[in-house]
């Protein structure tokens, strides 16, 4: 477990193991998260578009799930109208 000090004007040095590990040169961005209690510094990509590219390639299909769900929303309603023409 690595500690900083925050200095008079609210400066903290990351060390140089975690500069290392994650990367991180001068100009590097990076995001302070606030998750209740426990603050996080989190690097953000140097290209956040490529980092993101084919992401979700390898995961279910979203439009695949969407068409099955309202092919079951369909199904249902059909099934409650001649329910309902029945008892009528």
């Amino acid at each position: 477990m690595k500690t900083a000090v925050v200095s008079q004007k609210g400066w903290i040095v990351i060390p140089k193991i975690f500069r290392q590990k994650y990367d991180l040169k001068p100009g590097d961005q990076v995001r302070i998260v606030d998750y209740g209690g426990v603050l996080a510094v989190v690097p953000l990509p140097k290209d956040p578009i490529g980092t993101l590219r084919g992401m979700l390639a390898d995961g279910p299909s979203l439009t695949a799930d969407l068409m099955a769900e309202r092919n079951q929303a369909k199904q249902n309603e059909e099934a409650r109208v001649e329910q309902s023409l029945r008892a009528g």
